[in-house]
């Protein structure tokens, strides 16, 4: 059987740390029925920065074997609410992927798999990667269930969230749509931990930590 690696990245999302701060993650889907991979579809959450630590350390634990490709280049006027922007960094992070993919030698790496199939920080991940953690690469990847999926069509029906989701609406500002908000965000919000399922070492303060 050949062996297939699907990798898409979509759903750009802003995330706020607080009033002032803001930055952009993404989502990446895995599907593949690769020896290299226990868990055969996967769906986590990465921003730009933990790309390039995930470039960093393959080139760092290739010993210059290999010539990695380069990530889309860093704007410094880069805006989260630049839609074309947005679109052109994702292609650029999704080519990223699908090259670095196809090399044995990244493939046998644990900083691969945890990027991929964890939603671990990145002091986690190279805390678990160096055994300082009370699991392992694949306990870590094990635990972070996440609903299966077959195809990126399948993917193409799930609910985006666009880049100006963050954006006030008159509805929302509107004291008589409180009430109904808050119904509606607790809804959602139990439909995606539904959807998404939990990792138990998020619990246990192995949370997405990215910075």
């Amino acid at each position: 059987m050949q062996q297939v690696i699907s990798v898409w990245v979509r759903d750009p999302r802003i995330q706020k740390n607080d009033f002032w701060h803001a930055y952009m993650d993404y989502e990446i889907c895995l599907h593949t029925n690769s020896v290299f991979f226990n868990k055969k579809t996967s769906r986590v959450r990465r921003r730009f920065s933990e790309f390039v630590w995930l470039r960093q350390k393959l080139q760092e634990n290739s010993l210059l074997l290999l010539k990695l490709p380069e990530l889309p280049p860093k704007n410094p006027f880069f805006s989260l609410n630049n839609a074309q922007q947005v679109a052109d960094r994702m292609k650029g992070l999704q080519k990223f992927l699908e090259k670095i993919l196809q090399s044995n030698l990244v493939l046998s790496d644990s900083c691969l798999h945890l990027f991929l199939q964890s939603q671990l920080s990145i002091s986690k991940m190279e805390a678990c990667v160096a055994g300082k953690t009370t699991f392992t690469v694949a306990q870590a990847v094990q635990n972070c269930g996440l609903r299966r999926f077959h195809s990126e069509e399948d993917l193409q029906k799930d609910l985006g969230v666009s880049c100006d989701s963050d954006s006030d609406s008159s509805e929302s500002r509107d004291p008589r749509h409180k009430t109904k908000e808050l119904t509606l965000n607790k809804s959602r919000s139990a439909a995606i931990l539904d959807r998404r399922g939990t990792c138990p070492e998020e619990m246990l303060s192995c949370s997405n930590g990215s910075v």
